[in-house]
């Protein structure tokens, strides 16, 4: 719900707030420009009434002063006929310049205020303000909730670049927004009468006056217990009506004083609402505070940025969103089907069920496991769906559904639990285990047995599928055509192969688009790069989906190249019975595979500058040499290698080298299994703890990429080597410090 509203209203007035804000930005200024070069007078070192002589002494036909927030001095008055205005010294008014307000900054106001249409502008601007507060607070929420609670708000950032620009653009404006936005909503309301500002409000005007000789404006002793610092404006009495009178605004007032007697003849205080409107206008705009006018104005720059990330960010998760029609509200619906997916692939079997059953008469309610809600009013069963992610964990869409679990409040109803996933994997299915467990513990029947369904099968489903008619007493037919993602067809363009003596054949495979060409060299080699050559948007770490031929299950590998790279690389090592790194590995240049990519933002060199600890074993290696080639910044990357032989399958070994001496690359440690001197990663860790448990202590984030049992042995290994710090390998894991993407 909260990301709904946030997207809403960002989608529906990203344009009208940009422009409010950057306008906003532009005016903020002003108050720093007007601010240069002004020095106040010292508190009590002269008061309005001396201050005034010596106006009058420069000025004999002035009309009035204003000491604006800035506390600029401006004197209006007369040089004959023509009216003119004069910035002073606010000591001396000796004039400075000329007073001439900017007609840009008119406009840019008026744009600002009411986007040049007057009241109705006005009105429409006030509604802004009103949705940049909602976008504001929805925004903020929703960055606690990704970070894991307030505490956390300022965390480490993950994500895609967009997502990580819009996190942390947000958490640097957020305060600055709400503030902007706040004061803008409240003087619009007071600008429609809605809430009374007491601007109006002056005291009355004295009916009669003395009307004798005026006097010296020194003597007079209401002006004399005034602190200029204090003046808001002075008009003066006509100099040929003995019966004007001085007109006073301070900070705390307004009042009549006899130009005759020198006495107050009326005064008014400022009321709560008027000073209340004062201060908000203060913040709102930074007259008389400069510089907070320059800290809102930086937080609201960032608007225009944070909508096109929010939209492209918007439009990425609405793209890779399985859409499920006739879905029914989650309140109404008697069966409840929530979907745990690291790739979408499982949406595919949750939007079959659901048609089957919504053609049965059934209200069918779809949703992500993270969106569990605390009770379904209306629910008689609840169906379950999860894949497996990593290790036995969560998937991306599941990953705070146990937290949301706990604190469910509905009476049990049978639920079935299926996990998905593959058999060759130790922890098939580990974590619809998990679910199927804590359901059980918390006394929630079973509607049909746990059930897996290996390498997305649809005959599996469709078994599954006879336990549900049974268990529901009607038939339920779950034919499952899986949708895939739309392919590209590529070609291979180069491969390297290594590993033949061995007899464990591994090779690094380039692609380039089926109708490109290989990137030339030089500056037309950089502008191909660029360009992409044709190739989808991709990253170092990110995978690659590989549709065998005569299957319609994708195979994934995590890419070693960027786009920007100009090809699309891989490591693959030939697997027994494997169907798609046989047929790869059989690969001649020049013939084409069907792929897509799928983006794998969590694994990856985490955003800033701390030093990174790379291990990888085999073709492991693949996204690690990616990472390291795309070190343009020369951070820290220490790499630990493991393979068999080094003169067989030491992959990456003349890149390697060359990203060594480009200090792309800190430091190479390797280790081989099939040598005299036979080492596996592992013991390379032990050997350096030292060395890492240093690397640790300077914020040092740990990837890891290679064989599942490689990834439990470095795990273990870790635990040993930060057990001194009171760390490991899981704790680490929790703070976004160890990633890992293992097979």
């Amino acid at each position: 719900m909260l990301r709904r509203l946030h997207s809403f209203s960002g989608l529906i007035a990203g344009l009208l707030v940009a422009l409010i804000a950057l306008t906003g930005a532009i005016l903020s200024v002003d108050p720093a420009l007007e601010r240069a070069g002004v020095s106040d007078p010292a508190a009590g070192s002269m008061t309005v009434a001396d201050f005034a002589a010596v106006v009058q002494t420069r000025f004999p036909e002035a009309e009035r002063v204003v000491r604006k927030a800035s506390g600029q001095m401006v004197v209006y008055s007369f040089d004959g006929d023509l009216p003119r205005a004069d910035i002073v010294d606010p000591v001396t008014a000796e004039p400075v310049a000329d007073y001439v307000p900017s007609d840009f900054t008119r406009w840019v106001t008026d744009l600002h205020r009411s986007f040049l249409l007057g009241e109705m502008g006005r009105a429409v601007s006030g509604v802004g303000a009103a949705i940049m507060v909602l976008m504001t607070v929805s925004g903020a929420m929703m960055v606690a909730a990704r970070m894991g609670g307030w505490r956390a708000f300022l965390g480490r950032v993950r994500g895609t670049r967009r997502q990580r620009w819009h996190v942390q653009l947000a958490r640097f404006a957020v305060a600055g927004l709400l503030l902007s936005a706040a004061t803008g909503a409240y003087m619009s309301l007071t600008s429609f009468g809605f809430v009374p500002d007491g601007m109006d409000a002056e005291p009355e005007f004295p009916l009669t006056v003395d009307g004798g000789t005026p006097m010296s404006v020194t003597d007079i002793a209401a002006l004399q217990t005034v602190d200029l610092t204090e003046l808001r404006e002075l008009s003066f009495p006509y100099a040929t009506d003995p019966t004007d009178v001085y007109t006073l605004t301070t900070a705390t007032g307004m009042g009549y004083i006899d130009q005759a007697t020198g006495e107050t003849l009326s005064w008014l205080d400022n009321g709560t609402a008027r000073q209340i409107y004062e201060f908000v206008f203060m913040l709102h705009t930074g007259q008389g505070l400069w510089w907070l006018a320059l800290i809102l104005g930086a937080g609201v720059a960032t608007v225009p940025v944070l909508a096109v990330t929010g939209t492209l960010v918007w439009w990425a998760r609405r793209r890779g969103t399985p859409r499920i029609a006739g879905n029914g509200g989650a309140q109404v619906a008697d069966t409840v089907i929530l979907v745990g997916s690291e790739g979408n692939s499982t949406w595919g079997f949750a939007r079959t069920l659901h048609q089957e059953l919504t053609a049965r008469g059934h209200v069918v309610h779809v949703a992500a496991m993270n969106q569990l809600a605390a009770s379904y009013k209306r629910a008689r069963r609840v169906f379950v769906m999860t894949a497996t992610y990593g290790d036995g964990t969560a998937p991306a869409s599941a990953k705070h559904f146990m937290a949301r679990m706990e604190a469910m409040v509905m009476e049990p109803v049978p639920v079935s639990v299926v996990g998905f996933g593959d058999r060759q994997f130790p922890k098939f299915c580990k974590f619809a285990e998990d679910v199927a467990e804590a359901f059980g513990a918390k006394g929630w029947p079973l509607l049909v047995p746990f059930g897996t369904i290996d390498r997305q099968s649809a005959q599996e489903f469709a078994r599954w599928g006879e336990g549900i008619s049974a268990a529901l007493g009607e038939p339920v037919v779950l034919a499952h055509v899986p949708v895939l993602p739309q392919t590209v067809t590529l070609r291979l363009a180069e491969r390297e192969d290594y590993g033949a003596e061995l007899q464990s054949p591994a090779a690094v495979l380039r692609f380039v688009a089926a109708d490109g060409v290989e990137p030339a060299s030089g500056l037309r080699g950089v502008w191909q790069r660029m360009r992409g050559q044709g190739l989808p948007a991709f990253a170092p770490g990110d995978l690659v989906g590989i549709l065998p031929e005569g299957s319609t299950v994708p195979r994934f590998y995590s890419l070693a190249s960027g786009r920007k790279d100009g090809m699309l690389e891989i490591c693959v090592r030939k697997q027994p019975g494997g169907l798609c790194s046989g047929a790869l590995m059989a690969m001649q240049c020049g013939e084409t595979i069907e792929c897509f990519v799928q983006p794998n933002p969590t694994f990856r060199p985490a955003h800033g500058h701390g030093p990174v600890i790379l291990i990888g074993a085999g073709t492991g290696i693949g996204p690690l040499a990616g990472f390291i080639r795309h070190n343009d910044g020369r951070r820290q990357m220490h790499l630990y290698f493991g393979a068999r032989d080094p003169q067989s399958d030491f992959l990456y070994q003349p890149q390697l080298l060359g990203l060594l001496a480009d200090n792309r690359l800190t430091r190479l440690t390797t280790a081989f299994s099939r040598v005299a001197s036979r080492a596996y990663v592992q013991d390379r860790l032990r050997e350096d703890q030292v060395h890492l448990r240093d690397l640790i202590a300077k914020g040092a984030q740990i990837i890891v990429c290679g064989g599942r049992d490689m990834g439990h042995g470095v795990a273990l290994a870790l635990d040993d080597v930060l057990a001194p710090m009171g760390l490991s390998a899981g704790k680490l894991r929790a703070g976004g410090r160890y990633v890992e993407d293992v097979y």
